[in-house]
């Protein structure tokens, strides 16, 4: 028998297996925080399936999403990424890359950890709503708002509360998987 699954992530293989074993599920590794937030920032105007087929050539692209390297990128290595084809070759995302890793570095330095500071906006806690269809699951809340403004004054660009809600659904600290989703209930 097979298992009801969200349904935006059944027209496609690549989205299927995502779905089912990253999507949602709580990230507390501020490397993967750090991952999700590039990804989210390049996705912003763009579909998710569009950033998870080039995710592994942003992973070459971008040192394996080593924050402390890319937080030292200089011009010539900005000029590489803007060169690559392998991914979104927009201007203001791959500086707005080298400047989300020098504030999240300083994030880090204040708060212990990235996930120490992003956990402390939902208590620790993953907040687990009642989607019963993918198309009315919202795009922004009050806690991306929040989140995406505290970020901006931290330096952060490429955050509006769109992207802070996709970012904080993709690291589980918002679980909007369909109530009849076999993952509900498991993350």
């Amino acid at each position: 028998m097979k298992k009801h699954k969200c349904g935006w992530c059944t027209s496609d293989e690549l989205y299927e297996k995502y779905h089912d074993t990253e999507w949602a599920v709580p990230v507390h590794d501020d490397n993967v925080f750090f991952e999700f937030l590039i990804l989210e920032t390049f996705q912003a105007g763009l579909s998710w399936i569009t950033i998870l087929r080039k995710r592994e050539h942003f992973k070459q692209a971008f040192d394996s999403f080593n924050y402390l390297k890319i937080a030292n990128y200089k011009q010539d290595k900005i000029e590489e990424l803007l060169n690559n084809e392998g991914i979104i070759r927009n201007k203001l995302k791959v500086n707005a890359a080298v400047t989300n890793a020098q504030a999240f570095i300083k994030t880090q330095e204040e708060f212990g950890s990235f996930s120490n500071y992003i956990w402390s906006f939902v208590n620790h806690t993953p907040i687990k709503n009642n989607v019963k269809n993918y198309k009315n699951a919202p795009a922004n809340t009050k806690l991306s708002d929040t989140i995406s403004k505290a970020l901006k004054k931290r330096g952060f660009k490429f955050v509006g509360s769109t992207v802070v809600y996709a970012f904080l659904q993709a690291t589980g600290l918002v679980n909007d998987h369909e109530v009849n989703c076999f993952r509900y209930e498991e993350v």
